[in-house]
C-alpha cells in the first residue's frame, strides 16, 4: 500500500457570499468509531479487515499498532502526518479483545441525495444556531447554487476551482471517495437574484424522497391533522401552514427571511414554530386542472415542534400575522400578493373541503363541456352526410280514436294528415256507407297536441 501525503480535508464549491452551506456528515475516517461493526476504532490485538470488493479512501489521522490487516483490492489509505501502522508485539492490552475481528463498514450505501447525511452551516463550517429555520426536504440536499463543504481532515481534497476539479476527477482518488455514476459538476458560480434562486432538485425529488424514507419503507408517518398540507419540495404532508407570496423586483428574500425571524419567530408566544422560506416553481394550471405553465413564487412553510390545541392556534396565528404584515407593508417590501393555507387539527377542514368541491364542481363542468362538444361533433357530421345515425321509432304522444282506413287501392287521391286522423276522400264523394252517415250524426273530436285542451273555442 502506497502512502500518500495529507490531503486537506475541505471541497468548497464557490457562490456568492449569502450562499447556503452544506455540509457532507459522513467520513471514512480510520478513527472514527460509527465506521467499524463492533462501534469501537480497533486495538492492538485486533485484526482488521476491509472487504476485499468494497472500494475505499480512509483517511488515517493517528499512528496504530494491529495484530494482522486485510486491505481492499481497490482503495487507498490517506495518511497523516506522523500516521502508520505497526505490527503488534504480543504484550497484553487490558482494554483489547485478544484475537477479535473488526470490520470497517460498507461505505457505499451513502447516498448523496440522503437529505440526513447533510446540515446546514455557516461559511467556517460551524453548525447554523437558528432555531426557526428549516429547510423543505429537496432543499436539505445541496442546491445548484449552494457552497459544499466536506469536514476537514478528511479523505478529500480542497478544490477552489472548476478547473482543480476537472483536474481531480481525472486523478485515482476521485473514483475511491465519490462512488456511483452520477455527475458533479463545479461552476464556480453563486445566484444573483436578490429574491432567491430555486434549488434545482426538481428531478431529483423522486430519489431525495426514497433515500429519505428508506427506513421506513416508503411510507411517510401518519400526521396528526385531518386534511394535512403537501409544500412543494417537501416528501411528506404536514401539518402546519404554507404560505404563497407573488413577489417583485423589489423583492429581497434575504432581508425578508431577517424580517420575519426577528419580528415575529423571535417572540416568546412562538416558541417552537419553525420557518422554511425559498423560491420554488409552482405549476399552473388551466381551470384549475389541465397543466399549463409554472411561475416562481415565493414558498414559506411553518410548522411547530410539539401537537395540541395550542399548537395549532399558534400556527394559525403567526400564519395570520404574516398575512397582516404583508397587508400593511407588502408593497414596500415588493410583495404583490399572498394566499395562505392553514392545516392545524380540525381548522382547515372547512377550507379543504371548500377546495376539494371547487375542483369537483370544476371536473363536472368540464365533463359537460366536452359531453356537450361530442355530441356536437355527431351532429355535424350527421348534417354533413359523413355519419349515418340508426333510425328510432318514438311511441305516437296521443292516442288514436280510431284507425284511418286504408286508402283504396289504385287511388293516388289524398294522404294520411298526421294532425288530423282522418280517411282519404273516396273516388265517388256521393257514395255514403250507413256507418258514415252514423259518424256524421254523431261527430266526433280529436285531440289537437298543439293547443291547450283547456282552451275552448267560440
Amino acid at each position: 500500500m502506497r502512502r500518500l501525503c495529507f490531503l486537506l480535508g475541505v471541497l468548497q464549491l464557490l457562490a456568492a457570499a449569502t450562499a447556503v452551506y452544506k455540509q457532507w456528515i459522513p467520513n471514512t475516517n480510520f478513527e472514527t468509531a460509527s465506521n467499524w461493526d463492533k462501534g469501537r476504532v480497533p486495538c492492538a490485538s485486533n485484526v482488521v479487515r476491509f472487504e476485499e470488493n468494497k472500494v475505499v479512501s480512509v483517511f488515517v489521522r493517528s499512528p496504530h499498532t494491529l495484530t494482522d490487516m486485510y486491505l481492499p483490492l481497490n482503495g487507498e489509505l490517506v495518511l497523516a502526518a506522523g500516521a502508520g501502522f505497526a505490527a503488534f508485539d504480543g504484550s497484553w492490552d487490558p482494554g483489547c479483545d485478544s484475537g477479535a475481528t473488526v470490520r470497517f463498514s460498507d461505505a457505499e450505501h451513502h447516498a448523496w441525495f440522503d437529505p440526513t447525511l447533510w446540515q446546514a452551516v455557516s461559511p467556517s463550517g460551524e453548525l447554523e444556531s437558528s432555531s426557526h429555520i428549516f429547510s423543505v426536504d429537496e432543499e436539505r440536499v445541496p442546491c445548484h447554487y449552494d457552497d459544499v463543504i466536506f469536514q476537514p481532515e478528511t479523505s478529500f481534497r480542497e478544490l477552489s476551482s472548476p478547473e482543480a476539479w476537472s483536474a481531480y476527477l481525472q486523478g485515482p482518488s476521485a473514483a475511491l471517495q465519490f462512488h456511483g455514476n452520477g455527475t458533479l459538476q463545479v461552476t464556480g458560480s453563486g445566484c444573483v437574484d436578490k429574491s432567491g434562486c430555486a434549488c434545482g432538485n426538481t428531478l431529483d425529488g423522486h430519489r431525495i424522497c426514497a433515500a429519505l424514507l428508506r427506513a421506513s419503507g416508503g411510507q411517510c408517518p401518519e400526521p396528526a391533522c385531518r386534511s394535512p398540507l403537501q409544500p412543494l419540495g417537501h416528501c411528506c404532508p404536514i401539518c402546519g401552514a404554507t404560505i404563497n407570496l407573488d413577489f417583485t423586483p423589489d423583492f429581497d428574500l434575504q432581508k425578508y427571511q431577517n424580517r420575519l425571524v426577528q419580528a415575529l419567530l423571535s417572540q416568546p408566544k412562538y416558541t417552537g414554530m419553525q420557518m422554511a422560506i425559498s423560491k420554488v416553481q409552482k405549476e399552473q394550471t388551466f381551470l384549475g386542472v389541465i397543466p399549463r405553465s409554472s411561475t416562481p413564487v415565493i414558498q414559506i412553510v411553518l410548522i411547530h415542534e410539539g401537537t395540541g390545541v395550542q399548537t395549532s392556534s399558534t400556527v394559525e396565528q403567526l400564519a395570520a400575522d404574516i398575512m397582516e404584515d404583508i397587508a400593511q407593508h407588502g408593497e414596500a417590501l415588493g410583495i404583490s400578493s399572498g394566499k395562505m393555507e392553514v392545516a392545524t387539527g380540525n381548522a382547515f377542514s372547512e377550507q379543504v373541503g371548500n377546495h376539494t368541491l371547487s375542483r369537483i364542481t370544476m371536473g363536472t363542468v368540464l365533463g359537460l363541456l366536452f359531453g356537450l362538444l361530442f355530441l356536437g361533433g355527431i351532429l355535424f357530421l350527421h348534417r354533413k352526410g359523413k355519419l349515418r345515425l340508426p333510425a328510432l321509432c318514438l311511441p305516437q304522444l296521443w292516442d288514436r280514436v280510431e284507425d284511418p282506413a286504408p286508402p283504396a287501392p289504385g287511388s293516388e287521391k289524398g294522404f294520411d294528415n298526421p294532425m288530423f286522423d282522418v280517411e282519404p276522400p273516396r273516388a265517388d264523394p256521393g257514395e255514403e256507407t250507413l256507418q258514415e252517415m252514423a259518424h256524421r250524426d254523431h261527430p266526433v273530436f280529436y285531440l289537437n297536441p298543439l293547443y291547450n285542451a283547456n282552451e275552448t273555442e267560440t
